[in-house]
């Protein structure tokens, strides 16, 4: 194993939410609902998938439900939070002591920082990684199913392309 992967096998979701979460402004665009931070989790995921040839940003699965692709371990931890902004955290050591990881979440979140969780929501909703795993679902019924990494791999790499 390379040293990159076996740093990368260190970090969790919660780092990856943290560092988020540091990069957080409140009181503007750049502010974190639980919503929004799900979504660019999820994001952080498939951009890594796309950009490091399948190798994983954390081992934490991602679930295809109502309201857009969500990480159940992070739910536990900020459901509490409801629609509220979460306050801004400092950024996790273990991401900084990695460039690698620390670059595509840097482009995720310039990407999708400023955007709120419901625009967020309704952008996965059209996307093949959460609609592939809701196909035998209607838009509203509540489902448990896996996002498939190999799926948001494979999606994430085209549109890398286009």
């Amino acid at each position: 194993m390379t040293a990159v992967a076996q740093r990368i096998k260190n970090i969790d979701v919660f780092e990856v939410a943290n560092y988020f979460l540091s990069q957080s402004t409140p009181n503007t665009e750049y502010s974190i609902t639980h919503l929004k931070l799900q979504k660019l989790v999820y994001y952080a995921q498939g951009w890594h998938l796309a950009l490091n040839n399948g190798q994983e940003l954390f081992d934490e699965d991602i679930r295809a439900w109502v309201h857009g692709p969500v990480c159940p371990k992070l739910y536990e931890m900020y459901n509490n939070h409801k629609y509220f902004e979460i306050p801004p955290v400092v950024v996790p050591e273990s991401i900084l002591a990695n460039t690698a990881v620390k670059k595509t979440l840097d482009i995720v979140w310039e990407a999708y920082g400023s955007y709120d969780g419901k625009f967020l929501e309704e952008l996965t909703h059209q996307e093949m990684p959460w609609l592939k795993a809701r196909e035998n679902l209607n838009p509203d019924q509540s489902g448990n199913e896996l996002i498939s990494k190999k799926t948001m791999e494979v999606y994430f790499k085209e549109m890398l392309a286009s």
